[in-house]
């Protein structure tokens, strides 16, 4: 279908693979909101939502910046009221926007808690809801979110149970909403990677730049992204979509140009069920 003139509203996107699937989807031609609260540039984290409107715009994108913290409902309500008197709709939605801190129980401080939370479930759920209105009135609309499969090992939440709990709630949003919306003709889908990713959240909170060095490159989120955003949005609903598989399905063979290191080399994120398909093409990559 391609992705010209649709309009995306893709909060946290002012770097890592928010800005990734804004340019991959600018290079269609697409109106790419990018909502989130980096105005003034962070000491440790690159990027504003200016640098990365100059960067969607660069590659033949149209880029509205909006400063927005997606905590506050007048935020949220305001930028996609903006979008819509600007662009004139939404065509799709993208939760990118979360926080982490992987700490137990013990060590997790309750403001941090509660920061998880407020951004990853009550955000998402939230944006969700007043672009809802305007994605009815969209030819082929999609809600992505950045949420893992729902799979409940203890594994996943022991450590961490803080942080799983606010991400698996995203997740729970595609699970009800996809239901929910189905009937209008909105697809609800969620997106995960098989392995680490390179983002400034990877370099400064999880492992720095040997971890850096053993992830993926932010563009096989986007290209899977990309796939997702094209498909009939009354046809593919409901979904945990991994990364890779994403686009073997759509018959990319060629898994090397994502990363620096071999497959086996790559480090394995969180949240990935053990019986994932692995393709031997993506295994031999």
């Amino acid at each position: 279908m391609g992705l010209k003139n649709k309009v995306l509203f893709i909060t946290g996107g002012s770097r890592g693979i928010g800005l990734a699937i804004a340019k991959k989807a600018a290079e269609d031609g697409a109106k790419i909101v990018i909502a989130a609260k980096t105005a003034e540039p962070h000491p440790k984290l690159p990027g504003t939502i200016y640098t990365a409107a100059q960067e969607i715009e660069a590659v033949g994108g149209v880029a509205l910046p909006l400063v927005c913290d997606v905590r506050s409902e007048d935020s949220i309500r305001e930028a996609i009221n903006q979008t819509v008197e600007i662009f004139g709709g939404i065509d799709v939605c993208v939760n990118n926007a979360s926080a982490i801190q992987l700490t137990n129980t013990s060590d997790t401080d309750m403001k941090r808690y509660d920061l998880m939370h407020q951004i990853n479930g009550r955000g998402t759920f939230l944006v969700s809801k007043y672009c809802i209105p305007h994605l009815k009135q969209s030819s082929n609309p999609h809600i992505l979110n950045l949420a893992p499969p729902l799979d409940m090992e203890a594994k996943w939440f022991a450590g961490h149970v803080a942080y799983t709990m606010a991400k698996y709630t995203m997740s729970m949003c595609v699970l009800g909403m996809s239901a929910e919306l189905k009937e209008h003709g909105i697809a609800v889908n969620a997106l995960w990677p098989r392995t680490a990713v390179a983002t400034a959240a990877v370099k400064n909170v999880l492992g720095g730049e040997d971890l850096m060095s053993i992830s993926r490159f932010p563009e096989i989120m986007a290209d899977a992204a990309y796939a997702i955003f094209n498909k009939p949005s009354q046809e593919f609903t409901g979904n945990f979509c991994i990364d890779d598989l994403v686009l073997y399905e759509e018959g990319e063979r060629d898994f090397k140009k994502y990363a620096n290191v071999p497959f086996n080399k790559l480090a394995p994120d969180f949240f990935v069920p053990t019986n994932t398909p692995l393709p031997e093409v993506i295994k031999n990559s």
